[in-house]
């Protein structure tokens, strides 16, 4: 018999959601933090760091999470 039961179509409990209640923006970095067991602290610093040094794509992407996720 297979393992897998059927869904009642709830809300998963594991995976990415935006953290609104901690956010400063819009919840992205609190988001990925909670997903990933890490101060969202890092992941702020990370994307100013990625945004500061260049690389163009930090700010569409994060505008692109923010309003796919949640």
């Amino acid at each position: 018999m297979s393992k897998l039961t059927k869904s009642n179509g709830g809300t998963p409990e594991a995976g990415f959601r935006l953290d609104k209640h901690n956010g400063k923006l819009f919840g992205v970095c609190s988001g990925i933090a909670k997903a990933t067991d890490t101060d969202a602290i890092w992941w702020r610093l990370g994307f100013v760091a990625a945004t500061l040094l260049g690389f163009g794509l930090t700010i569409p992407i994060y505008i692109a999470v923010a309003l796919i996720a949640d």
